[in-house]
């Protein structure tokens, strides 16, 4: 094996290396390519669009700005809320 022929401090610094790389392709890059799914997707939003409160609150878009939505909940019934806690609403899985 080519590791073998390697001097230790050299096996323990490629198995560093290894472990790192390994680390982000496996947890960090997945989560911000994720971040960034969001970031569009709020970016995205606009009047009318039928939308889910991080706590579960369905509600439709009725205004936006840059950090915030005018929600309407109920017929005459509105709430502002952070963009930041929009969620789409999830598809029903069919049985």
């Amino acid at each position: 094996m080519i590791l073998l022929d390697i001097s230790n401090g050299w096996k323990t610094a490629i198995m560093m290396v290894a472990l790192v790389l390994v680390f982000y392709f496996f947890m960090i890059r997945p989560q911000s390519q994720e971040a960034k799914k969001e970031a569009a997707y709020r970016d995205s939003l606009k009047p009318g669009d039928r939308i889910m409160t991080a706590g579960g609150i369905h509600a439709t878009i009725v205004s936006t700005d840059q950090t915030h939505a005018m929600l309407e909940i109920a017929a005459g019934t509105r709430i502002k809320v952070a963009k930041t806690s929009i969620r789409p609403i999830p598809e029903r899985k069919s049985k």
